[in-house]
């Protein structure tokens, strides 16, 4: 008789989530000021307005709009807001912030939205190894939502967990 390889993993009720699922649709673009900046420490308004009226704006078509600064200048607000005011047409969001800013907010509000009910007295595994940028915050964020439903949380694949908590059991009298 032939040994049968059981895939004791498939047949669990271990439920994973892949925050990379969540990832947003459009691309994410950033516009950075500091590009703007005259000998990279100030922004002249008369030379900035012609550079954003020359400046091709299509190519932030359905895109994600992240505007932010990656020097130490100062920039005045009215410089994210002239920026915008170009943007808000053609881009699909327009976030003041970098990448990744932009991404922990997003995931923020994504995973606040979410109903884990599902998952109440659930084994659950975080997965691990995304392949997109997914920012350390929201695996926290996952963790503190599902805390209250999950009898056990783990972080990484399915053949190889790495447990962050387990609810205790309840003795018996």
């Amino acid at each position: 008789m032939a040994d049968v390889i059981v895939n004791r993993v498939a047949k669990s009720s271990v439920e994973t989530i892949n925050l990379e699922n969540f990832y947003p649709n459009a691309d994410i673009v950033s516009f950075d000021l500091k590009d703007h900046l005259f000998q990279g420490l100030i922004l002249k308004e008369k030379v900035f307005r012609t550079a954003l009226k020359e400046l091709d704006w299509e190519q932030y078509q359905n895109k994600i709009l992240c505007i932010h600064v990656s020097s130490d200048a100062i920039i005045p607000v009215w410089a994210y807001m002239l920026v915008s005011s170009y943007a808000t047409d053609i881009a699909e969001e327009i976030f003041v912030g970098s990448d990744m800013e932009y991404l922990t907010n997003y995931y923020d509000q994504k995973l606040n939205q979410l109903d884990f009910t599902n998952y109440q007295d659930g084994r659950v595994i975080i997965k691990g190894c995304s392949n997109r940028p997914v920012p350390p915050s929201a695996y926290a964020k996952l963790t503190q939502l599902l805390k209250p439903y999950a009898q056990s949380i783990m972080y990484g694949e399915p053949c190889s967990t790495v447990p962050i908590f387990k609810r205790p059991r309840k003795v018996r009298k």
